[in-house]
């Protein structure tokens, strides 16, 4: 297990761009993070940035269970005889 990963590049561009160190990061995950890496042409920090981005701005399990509630609202009730067919059809 790897002690800690630090990534902060800062430039004259961005250079309040905040900084994060994760320490007691498994080899594997960081074996795999820099084969993700490689496989997309762009640098181990470049994808941990993007994976930390899309999970940021993912739904939350609260709202997610909302719009999946909302969604069956909107859908009408299913009526299907599929289960009376197939008995039906086991008893002959």
């Amino acid at each position: 297990m790897r002690d800690e990963i630090a990534f902060g590049m800062l430039s004259e561009y961005d250079s309040a761009m905040a900084q994060i160190l994760v320490r007691n990061l498994d080899d594997a995950v960081l074996d795999r993070l820099k084969l993700a890496a490689k496989h997309k042409g762009s640098s181990l920090e470049q994808e941990v940035r993007t994976i930390l981005t899309r999970a940021a701005a993912s739904l939350n399990r609260k709202e997610l269970a909302a719009q999946a509630a909302a969604l069956r609202a909107r859908q009408a009730p299913n009526r299907s005889r599929a289960v009376e067919l197939i008995r039906e059809d086991r008893e002959r």
